[in-house]
Formats: C-alpha cells, structure tokens, sequence
C-alpha cells in the first residue's frame, strides 16, 4: 500500500494549514489585505444559498481565496485527483457572489522533466472550467516570490 504522506511533513493537513498562513502573509505583505481564515459566503447557482467556507477571504475588500500546495506525482504524473479539488475551488468561485475578488493560490511545483510547473499545466489544459475574474497566484517558496495568473 503506498503511502501518499509528504515526506516532509507531520500531515497534509499541516501542510495545508502552514501554506494557507503564507498566503495569509503574502497577502498582507503584498497588499496590505488582513484575511481572515475560514470565511464563509452564501453560495448557490440559483435561489437556494448555502454557506460555504473559503480557506481565506475578507469582506472588505471583497476577496475570496483558496489555497492550495498540491505537487506533481514522484513519477512526474498530474496529480489527477488534485486537479479536480481545483476544478472544485472554480466551480465554488463560479457560484460565490460577483462581488469577491476571487484567487487560488498555489504552491510552485516544476515538472523534473520539462520545465512547466502544475499551475501552468492546469491553466494550459483546464481553462475552459476557469471562471472570468478568477487569478491564480503561484508562490515560490524557494525565492518567497508569486507569478499572477489571470484573464481567463
């Protein structure tokens, strides 16, 4: 059985919750913006709302983002069932409220064999489910800088 654990690491969850404390402070870095952890905003695709909790936002500005520190496989592979929790996070700032500024952040993982990270090779092969308005943030932790995606 493998064992899908990051090698440096206590948990996934930790790695989670230590990632979202950088985005946290490169926001408030960046650009000044204090976000609270665990917003929630009313969602739905039509009448019926129902709350939901973004890893970070704030409602003044309005912003909403998800973060994420998913890395290619070992083999190199797409981590496939990783994308699809990306692929989620757009359907949610598709159905969050047009007001929100609207961000995933993610960690920047280079591919070992050609050098595109899986930032780049999602925008290259899901933009049709990217929402208009959306930005992707990608963070370094080598060099503690970001590259914005964003247009889509």
């Amino acid at each position: 059985m493998k064992n899908f654990q990051r090698d440096d690491s206590i948990s996934n969850a930790h790695v989670g919750r230590d990632f979202e404390e950088v985005a946290r402070d490169y926001f408030l870095q960046t650009e000044g913006l204090p976000l609270q952890k665990n917003f929630t905003v009313e969602i739905g695709a039509n009448i019926v709302k129902k709350r939901r909790r973004f890893d970070l936002g704030s409602e003044e500005p309005a912003i909403l983002v998800e973060c994420k520190s998913h890395r290619w496989t070992e083999t190199g592979n797409m981590p496939s069932a990783k994308v699809t929790v990306w692929n989620e996070s757009m359907f949610y700032f598709h159905l969050a409220p047009s007001r929100y500024r609207k961000v995933l952040f993610v960690i920047r993982h280079v591919h070992s064999r050609r050098a595109e990270s899986l930032a780049e090779c999602y925008i290259k092969n899901y933009s049709h489910l990217i929402p208009a308005g959306v930005s992707i943030i990608e963070f370094d932790e080598t060099s503690s800088s970001a590259k914005v995606f964003k247009q889509f």
